[in-house]
C-alpha cells in the first residue's frame, strides 16, 4: 500500500513457524507481554529505545544512531553508557536472542508473527486494500476495522525523543488514511447516516483535514440533509482562509457545485465497486414452481418473449407484465412458472412479495420497499422512512442489475407503481383480480379459465393416469362441475387423489349436489367460492369448525397458541388440526408455528361460520377466547417489564389464560411479533361486549407505541377505540382509551392534541371514578405542563398522581410520578430538591430490579445532577438508563437519553462529544417526535457552533425552528434568535 510504513523483519532465516511468546506493542504506549503477562520495560528513556528498535525493520541501529533518536542534537555526557544500560536491562527482561549486539550497535530479532501490532496492522492493510481492488467491501470494511480497533490511544504515548515524535507524527497520519479509506468504503455501501456521528466528531478533532470535510459532506447530502452539507463546505472554506490563507482544494469546490446541482451522480457512490464475487448480493424469492404445472402454453411464450427482451442487450426499457383474472384462475402459478423458466435472464436476482390486495388490509409500498432493500443488501440504517425516498433509493440499486421483480396479489396501479424497477434490463410481473389499464406502458394479459383439454390434464396429473382412464367421462363431467378453474380442479383432485378408496365417479356425484357447490356460471367470486365449497365440504366435523373459526380473526396470520384458544382446544390438537387444513389448500403455514388464511378463503370461511356454526354464541365465544389469550399475555408482558406496576390490577378480568415467559426478551419478541394480530383483535373488539377488553389490551401493549414500533398502527387503533367507546356510551372504556391515545400523542410530541385528549380522559375517569385512569391521566397531563414551562401547574398534578398511585398500592406509578416531579422542581429552579426527589424515585425502582423503567430513574437523576452541574455523575446515570433501554428495545428512550448526554458533554464544554451524542440521538429518534428533533438540533447547531462550524450549525438552528414552529414549542423563539448571518 503506497505511502504505509513497513514493519520490521519479523523472524530470521530458517526460523520456526511457531509464533513467539514475547509480543510487543507501539500502537498506544510502548509495551511488551510474554503469554499474555506484562514484561516490564523499564523508564521513558528504555521504552525509547525499544521503540527505536521495534520500528527499524529489524535491522541494526548504530549506537549514534540509537543517541540521535533519543536525544537528538543535545545528548547528555554520559549518552553512550545510557544507552548500554538500557539495552542491557531489555535483554535481561526479554527472551534470549530477541535483543541482539552487532556491529557496535544493536538489533530486534526473530520475533514470532503477529507479535508486533504495527505489523499486524500492515498486514491487515494489505489484505484489506487487496480486497477493495477485487471488489469486497465488506471483507475490506471489516479487515480494516480490525487494523484500527489494534490502535491504543496515542502512538509511541509517553516515549521522548526527536525520533519517537517523527514516528508518531507518521504513524498517526497512516491512521486517518486508513480511517479515511474505511469510511469511504463506508459510503460506497450506503452507510451514510451512521458514517454522520463519526465524521462529525473526527472533523472536529481534525478541522484542517479536507478529506475528512469532504466525507462529511457527501454522508450529510446522502442523508437529504443538503443545507447541513453545504454548511459544511462554507465553514470549511472560512477555515482554511482564516487559518492557512487559502481556499479549499479543487475536489472539495467541485462536490459543493455538485451538490447546489442535486446532481444524480452523487445518489451512487462515486466510484461504485463491483459487488463482492465471492458473496453477491443475489435474492432468489420465487416461491416454488408447482411440479404438474399443466398448459397457458401461448401466455407461457407471450410472457417468456416480453421478459427474454427486457433482459437482452437490445432492451431499452424495462418491462411491465400484468395478469389479471378471477381469483383462483392460476394467475399466480403461471406468473412462479414464467419467473422460474426465465431466471437465467435475470442473474442478479428475482424479487417476489404478495401485496394481499383482495384482502381488508393490503401491504403498504413503503414496508414491502423496505423488504426489497433488505434483500438487496442495504443494511437497515441505510432505509429512508418515507415512500418517496424508499422508492427513490430502490431504483437506484436496482441501477445496472438484472433483476425479475414478482407482484403478486395487487390491489390496484397505485399500490404497485413505486414497487416498479426504473431501469432496462428488470422486469416487472403483476397479477391482481383487476385489469390495470391505468398502469402506463405495461403489457396486458386477460387470464381466463383454462380450456377442457388443459383442465383435465391438471386433473390427471394430480390424481393419476391409471384412476382417470378408466373414467374419462367422469372426469370430464368433475372439471367441468369446477369450471375449469385451476384451483378448484387442484382441491378436488388432491381430495381424490388422498382418498384411494373414491373413485372418479364417486366425487363428480357429490359435485352434481348443487347442496354442495354453487352455479359455476355465475361472475366473479362465486366462481371461487364453489371451489372452497368442494374442499370445505371434504371436512371432519372437527376440521370445518377450526376452518370457520379461524376465518373470524382480522389479522394477517395468526399463531399457534392463538389458534388453540379460539378453538378452545390444547395446542398439540389444534396444531393437528391446522396442519390438516394445510394439507388441503385452505390454510397456508406462514411460518413454523404460524398460519394464515388466502384472503379470499378467509372471506368464505367467515361466510361459513355464519351459516353453519351452531349455535350462534360460539363465533361470540371464539373471538371472546382471543381477546382474553391476548389480554392475559399482554398482561404479563407488561408486568414483566414494570414489576410493582398495578395497573394490571384494574384491567378487565379474563377467562381464558395467556403465556408465560421464561424472560423479558421472550416476552418483547411475543409483543413485538404479536403486534398487527393483537391490534387487530382491539379493533374486532368495537361495537361488542368486548369492548372494555379490548380498550384494556390496548393499554396493556403500551410498549408498541413507546418503543417506536407500530406506532402508526397502534395510533389509528387507538383513534378507532376511543369512536368506538364514545358511541357505546362506555365513560370508563372511554376514558380509558383517551388515556391511551394521551401516551401516543406525548410520545410522538403533539401536546396540544395531547392536552385536550388528557382533560376528556380526566373528566371521563373522574365520572366514573377509575382510579387508576385518574392517577395515570393526572401523570400524563403533568408531563403536558412540563412541555409548555407550567412547571408549578405540572407539580400539582405529578402530586395528585403520587397521592393516588400510593392510594393505590402502584410502586412503579409512584415512582414514575416522582421521576417527573423532579423535572418540574427543576423548571421552577429548586435543583437541590429536584435531586433528591429523582433518587427518592430511583430507589423505588431499584426495589422492583433490573427493569425497563429503572432506567426511566436513572435518567431523570442524570437530568437533575446534569442541572446541577455535577456532570460526571449525570453522565454515570445516563450510561445506566440507556443500556437498559437498549437491552428493552426502547429505540426512541435510547434516542432521549443520548440527547441528555450530549446536553452534559456541551456543558462541560466538551462540543465534539456533544454532537456526536447528538448525532446518535436524530438517527434514533426521540420521545416526543418532531418537537424533541427541533430540540435535538438546536442541540447539535450549539455543539457545532462552538466547533466553528457556524454555516452548519446555522442549518440545523433552521431546520429546529421550522420543526418547533410547525408544534407551536415555546422555544422556537429562542432558537430563532441563534440564527446569524455568517460573513
Amino acid at each position: 500500500m503506497d505511502g504505509v510504513p513497513r514493519g520490521p523483519e519479523q523472524r530470521r532465516p530458517g526460523s520456526s513457524t511457531e509464533p513467539a511468546a514475547l509480543r510487543f506493542g507501539v500502537l498506544g504506549p510502548v509495551r511488551a507481554w510474554r503469554d499474555d503477562e506484562p514484561v516490564a520495560t523499564g523508564s521513558p528513556q528504555q521504552r525509547a529505545l525499544l521503540a527505536a528498535l521495534l520500528l527499524r525493520e529489524g535491522r541494526t541501529a548504530t549506537a549514534a544512531e540509537l543517541i540521535d533518536a533519543l536525544w537528538g542534537e543535545e545528548p547528555p555526557s554520559q549518552a553512550l553508557a545510557a544507552v548500554r544500560t538500557y539495552a542491557s536491562r531489555l535483554r535481561k527482561v526479554l527472551d534470549p536472542g530477541v535483543l541482539v549486539s552487532e556491529s557496535g550497535g544493536y538489533a530486534v530479532r526473530g520475533l514470532g508473527e503477529g507479535a508486533l501490532d504495527l505489523a499486524a496492522a500492515q498486514e491487515l492493510a494489505a489484505e484489506a486494500e487487496k480486497a477493495r481492488n477485487t471488489g469486497d467491501l465488506c471483507h475490506a470494511r471489516e479487515v480494516l476495522n480490525r487494523a484500527l480497533s489494534l490502535w491504543d490511544g496515542e502512538t509511541l504515548a509517553g516515549v521522548p525523543g526527536p525520533y519517537a515524535e517523527a514516528q508518531r507524527v507518521r504513524l498517526e497520519e497512516w491512521r486517518l488514511q486508513l480511517l479515511e479509506s474505511r469510511l469511504d468504503m463506508d459510503l460506497e455501501q450506503g452507510c451514510h447516516a451512521e458514517a454522520v456521528s463519526e465524521l462529525t466528531a473526527l472533523t472536529a478533532a481534525h478541522p484542517l483535514r479536507e478529506r475528512l470535510r469532504e466525507l462529511l459532506m457527501l454522508a450529510l447530502y446522502r442523508s437529504g440533509r443538503q443545507a447541513e452539507a453545504l454548511a459544511v463546505y462554507a465553514d470549511t472554506r472560512r477555515l482554511l482562509a482564516d487559518e492557512l490563507g487559502v481556499d479549499p482544494r479543487p475536489g472539495l469546490q467541485d462536490l459543493q457545485q455538485r451538490i447546489l446541482q442535486a446532481d444524480p451522480g452523487l445518489a451512487e457512490p462515486s466510484a461504485p465497486m463491483a459487488e463482492p464475487v465471492a458473496v453477491p448480493v443475489r435474492p432468489a424469492q420465487l416461491p416454488a414452481t408447482v411440479p404438474d404445472f399443466t398448459g397457458r402454453a401461448s401466455f407461457v411464450r407471450e410472457l417468456s418473449e416480453v421478459l427474454a427482451a427486457a433482459s437482452g442487450d437490445e432492451g431499452r426499457v424495462m418491462a411491465v407484465s400484468a395478469l389479471a383474472g378471477i381469483g383462483g384462475v392460476g394467475k399466480t402459478t403461471l406468473a412462479v412458472h414464467v419467473a422460474h423458466a426465465a431466471r437465467s435472464s435475470f442473474p442478479d436476482g428475482q424479487l417476489y412479495v404478495d401485496l394481499q390486495g383482495a384482502g381488508s388490509r393490503s401491504a403498504e409500498p413503503e414496508t414491502v420497499l423496505g423488504s426489497f432493500l433488505r434483500a438487496l443488501g442495504t443494511a437497515d440504517s441505510a432505509i429512508p422512512d418515507s415512500l418517496e425516498e424508499r422508492a427513490a433509493l430502490y431504483r437506484s440499486v436496482l441501477d445496472g442489475r438484472k433483476v425479475l421483480v414478482l407482484l403478486d396479489n395487487a390491489r390496484d396501479a397505485a399500490q404497485v407503481r413505486p414497487l416498479l424497477p426504473g431501469t432496462a434490463g428488470c422486469a416487472a410481473l403483476v397479477t391482481s383480480r383487476v385489469r390495470m389499464v391505468d398502469l402506463a406502458g405495461a403489457h396486458l394479459i386477460d387470464l381466463d379459465v383454462m380450456s377442457p383439454e388443459e383442465a383435465l390434464a391438471l386433473f390427471t396429473k394430480i390424481v393419476g393416469e391409471e384412476r382417470v382412464a378408466s373414467e374419462r367421462e367422469a372426469a370430464l363431467d368433475v372439471v367441468a362441475a369446477c369450471g375449469f378453474l385451476p384451483l378448484a380442479i387442484r382441491i378436488a383432485a388432491s381430495r381424490l387423489a388422498a382418498r384411494r378408496t373414491w373413485t372418479v365417479s364417486v366425487l363428480a356425484a357429490k359435485l352434481a349436489d348443487e347442496r354442495r357447490r354453487l352455479d359455476e356460471l355465475q361472475a366473479g367470486d362465486l366462481a371461487v367460492k364453489a371451489t372452497f365449497e368442494l374442499g370445505y365440504g371434504q371436512l371432519e366435523p372437527a376440521q370445518a369448525r377450526a376452518f370457520r373459526l379461524l376465518g373470524l380473526a382480522d389479522g394477517p396470520d395468526i399463531s399457534l397458541a392463538a389458534a388453540a384458544a379460539v378453538l378452545d382446544l390444547p395446542a398439540e390438537d389444534t396444531e393437528d388440526l391446522l396442519e390438516s387444513l394445510v394439507d388441503t389448500s385452505l390454510l397456508e403455514s406462514a411460518a413454523p408455528g404460524r398460519y394464515r388464511f388466502h384472503d379470499l378463503v378467509r372471506l368464505y370461511a367467515r361466510a361459513c361460520a355464519e351459516r353453519d356454526e351452531q349455535p350462534p354464541g360460539e363465533r361470540e365465544a371464539a373471538m371472546s377466547r382471543l381477546l382474553d389469550f391476548y389480554l392475559a399475555t399482554a398482561v404479563g408482558v407488561y408486568a414483566t417489564e414494570r414489576p410493582g406496576d398495578r395497573l394490571v390490577d384494574g384491567l378487565e378480568p379474563t377467562e381464558h389464560p395467556g403465556l408465560t415467559f421464561a424472560d423479558g426478551s421472550a416476552a418483547l419478541d411475543w409483543l413485538y411479533t404479536e403486534a398487527s394480530p393483537l391490534l387487530s383483535a382491539v379493533r374486532q373488539a368495537a361495537g361488542t361486549d368486548r369492548l372494555r377488553r379490548g380498550v384494556d389490551l390496548l393499554w396493556a401493549a403500551k410498549d408498541l407505541t413507546e418503543s417506536g414500533a407500530n406506532s402508526h398502527q397502534y395510533e389509528m387503533t387507538a383513534r378507532a377505540m376511543c369512536e368506538a367507546t364514545h358511541a357505546a356510551g362506555d365513560a370508563r372504556a372511554a376514558g380509558r382509551a383517551r388515556t391511551v391515545l394521551t401516551d401516543v400523542l406525548l410520545v410522538s410530541g403533539r401536546i396540544q392534541q395531547a392536552e385536550e385528549e388528557a382533560r376528556l380522559a380526566m373528566e371521563l375517569a373522574d365520572s366514573v371514578r377509575d382510579a387508576a385512569a385518574v392517577s395515570w391521566v393526572a401523570n400524563n397531563r403533568g408531563l403536558i405542563c412540563l412541555h409548555q414551562h407550567r412547571y408549578s401547574a405540572g407539580k400539582v398534578l405529578f402530586d395528585q398522581a403520587i397521592e393516588g398511585f400510593r392510594a393505590t398500592g402502584n410502586r412503579a406509578g409512584e415512582a414514575s410520578a416522582l421521576s417527573n416531579l423532579s423535572r418540574a422542581q427543576l423548571g421552577m429552579g429548586n435543583i437541590a430538591e429536584a435531586v433528591e426527589i429523582a433518587r427518592h424515585g430511583l430507589a423505588v425502582y431499584l426495589e422492583m430490579g433490573r427493569t425497563m423503567r429503572l432506567a426511566n430513574g436513572h435518567f431523570a437523576v442524570g437530568v437533575a445532577l446534569a442541572k446541577a452541574g455535577r456532570h460526571s455523575e449525570a453522565l454515570g446515570q445516563f450510561s445506566e438508563a440507556v443500556s437498559i433501554f437498549a437491552d428493552h428495545r426502547q429505540r426512541l428512550w435510547e434516542g432521549a437519553t443520548n440527547f441528555r448526554i450530549a446536553e452534559v458533554h456541551l456543558a462541560a464544554e466538551r462540543p465534539s462529544h456533544a454532537a456526536q451524542h447528538a448525532e446518535q440521538a436524530l438517527a434514533l429518534g426521540c420521545i416526543g417526535g418532531d418537537r424533541m428533533r427541533g430540540n435535538v438540533l438546536t442541540l447539535l447547531g450549539r455543539a457545532l457552533s462552538a466547533l466553528g462550524q457556524a454555516d452548519r450549525a446555522n442549518a440545523c438552528w433552521r431546520e429546529a425552528v421550522s420543526l418547533l414552529e410547525q408544534n407551536s414549542a415555546p422555544e422556537a423563539g429562542e432558537v430563532r434568535a441563534l440564527l446569524t448571518p455568517v460573513t
